[in-house]
């Protein structure tokens, strides 16, 4: 399985006829933060839970820290920590109660107060559970995964469901933690977060990962794809802009409309004449390099959160 610190080969899990993952491969080297990218139902979940040893894959290989998740039991607890999609401890549990409940379940740990400080929790270290924020219970969450100092965090759609600012808030922790070269998976369908966070992406559909690299490796593979963001003085329809030259998808978004071009050129002249023979006005327009959701367009046909 080499010398990773988290290897997976030819993972496969299914759930009576549904194949959740289907051969899944992919390794994570040592202080490496690795995304899986793909849409709800992708197979994320599914992985990470193997990884985590909360569920049995039903063939392919698995091993974190040298050791099989399934085989090696207490010892295997002690390497990794884990946020899931939701959390869900007693209300009536203080925060400080709930961290030094977790740390009792190790032999490595690290100081309450000094989790509490770091996450910003000290003023509701004797707060209920179910008087703290969406955003609080998250941090809390973090805290509780690293109160054993492990090698290894799994991060499952740690965003799911928080407002903008609270999500960036996590975004700075998860930054701080990369910064500290602490090996990080993370499972998410939001592309700003996988472009921003992570080192190394695998993207995920239908149970199987159809595209791996950097951010940067990934967007440069999209076969010459073009964004161009336009927005008109009257609205036209998906269908007219989308039948312009070389333009292969269009959306509206944010009261304008999102064109991918693989001949930017061709596709901005036709725009032109087609608004000229409508009597409409062009507002504006920006051409940009493709995004990790053009690369999945490109490779599904389809967008991420469909």
């Amino acid at each position: 399985m080499g010398a990773s610190i988290i290897a997976v080969e030819n993972l496969t899990k299914s759930y009576g006829t549904v194949q959740a993952v289907r051969g899944v491969s992919f390794d994570v080297q040592e202080g490496e933060v690795f995304g899986l990218l793909g849409p709800n139902g992708a197979g994320k979940t599914s992985t990470v839970e193997i990884l985590e040893g909360l569920r049995t894959p039903d063939s392919g290989r698995v091993q974190v820290c040298g050791l099989d998740p399934q085989k090696s039991g207490d010892r295997y607890k002690q390497e990794i920590g884990a946020v899931l999609q939701s959390t869900a401890l007693p209300e009536k549990l203080r925060v400080i109660e709930a961290l030094n409940l977790f740390a009792s379940f190790y032999t490595r740990r690290r100081d309450s107060a000094d989790l509490l400080k770091r996450f910003g929790l000290e003023e509701k270290r004797a707060t209920f559970y179910m008087h703290l924020s969406g955003g609080q219970k998250q941090r809390l969450a973090l805290a509780l995964a690293l109160v054993n100092e492990p090698r290894v965090l799994f991060l499952d759609e740690p965003t799911a469901g928080l407002d903008p600012q609270v999500r960036r808030e996590m975004y700075d922790i998860i930054e701080e933690l990369k910064s500290e070269k602490k090996t990080i998976l993370l499972t998410t369908h939001y592309i700003e977060e996988a472009e921003k966070l992570c080192d190394r992406v695998a993207i995920i559909d239908h149970g199987r990962v159809i595209a791996e690299g950097t951010p940067a490796e990934l967007k440069k593979r999209s076969q010459g794809m073009t964004r161009i963001e336009v927005r008109l003085a009257r609205p036209e329809s998906d269908v007219a802009l989308g039948g312009l030259e070389a333009v292969t998808e269009c959306r509206s978004e944010d009261g304008g409309y999102l064109l991918h071009s693989k001949r930017a050129t061709q596709t901005i002249v036709a725009l032109v004449k087609f608004l000229e023979a409508q009597a409409n006005e062009l507002v504006s327009l920006e051409i940009r390099t493709p995004s990790l959701e053009d690369v999945f367009i490109e490779l599904t046909g389809r967008r991420l959160r469909d």
